[in-house]
């Protein structure tokens, strides 16, 4: 059991939407470790209040679909009739929702993925706005992905609704300024959790063979990303040491979308130097 108390964040109030597992989860952890008290919103009522009972007094738990706005204003009551305000919501709840071909793309699912991925965020964006605005101060973060920043790497309506976050920040940011709330969207790389190791090995519990999996590519070499990574990202963005940032995208992903692969010329033969290539190929 852990009590908000003395860090960066004393005194703050956080909701985090999807905070039942995975990144959501580990920051909720990191949060309350860092001071603040904090409420689980999530769908998943038993891993939710689990989770909330473990934090001990600094945490809640609020039942929250959030594709529903009586459940999410719900959830933003919850914070504030238990802890006096709300200084960071942590638009995080994303599902991996529709898959396949384009050309066989059932719309039902379309319908349901973008619910959760960009209606969810711009919902809990619309209630925490009520507070933070009356209150003139507050943070207000959303997960995006890989996927809404580079193509390949996702499926279509989830690369959509990711990229759709990016822009919908950007433009709340642009709005809230004025009111001393800042806007930031964070963007995961392959982080070691329930839904990556569903993707990876088809198991939702098989964290470890996913973390094995992770960590054999050969380009990002060392420990595979962890919940508490992205959390770190987080705890930064929503204290007054990134008082200056709002409107951001954060990549914490080990490069992965601004990287891509090796350095080509300073590997294999073209090592060593030793030479300029000139025009037509000429070495000087």
């Amino acid at each position: 059991m852990t009590d908000a108390g003395a860090g960066k964040l004393a005194g703050r109030v956080a909701v985090v939407t999807g905070g039942a597992s995975g990144i959501g989860a580990g920051t909720a952890e990191r949060l309350v470790a860092d001071g603040a008290s904090v409420v689980v919103a999530d769908i998943q009522a038993e891993a939710g209040q689990a989770l909330a009972d473990r934090l001990g007094p600094a945490a809640r738990f609020a039942l929250t679909d959030v594709t529903s706005e009586p459940d999410v204003e719900a959830a933003v009551a919850t914070a504030v009739d238990a802890f006096g305000r709300l200084d960071l919501m942590f638009a995080n709840a994303g599902i991996i929702g529709a898959y396949g071909s384009i050309a066989s793309t059932r719309i039902s699912d379309v319908d349901l993925t973008l619910a959760v991925d960009l209606k969810g965020p711009l919902i809990a964006m619309k209630y925490a706005a009520r507070v933070m605005m009356a209150q003139r101060s507050g943070v207000i973060l959303a997960t995006s992905s890989p996927a809404g920043v580079i193509g390949g790497v996702g499926a279509h309506v989830y690369s959509a609704a990711k990229a759709g976050i990016i822009g919908l920040v950007k433009s709340v940011a642009a709005e809230l300024r004025p009111y001393n709330i800042r806007v930031n969207a964070i963007v995961p790389g392959a982080v070691v959790s329930a839904m990556t190791a569903d993707l990876v090995t088809g198991d939702a519990s098989a964290l470890d063979r996913t973390a094995d999996a992770l960590g054999s590519d050969p380009l990002l070499p060392g420990p595979p990303g962890q919940p508490a990574d992205i959390a770190a990202a987080v705890s930064f963005l929503a204290s007054d040491d990134a008082r200056f940032i709002t409107g951001h995208t954060m990549t914490v992903d080990a490069g992965l979308t601004v990287i891509g692969g090796p350095s080509p010329m300073a590997i294999g033969k073209w090592a060593a130097g030793g030479s300029a290539i000139g025009p037509a190929g000429q070495r000087t």
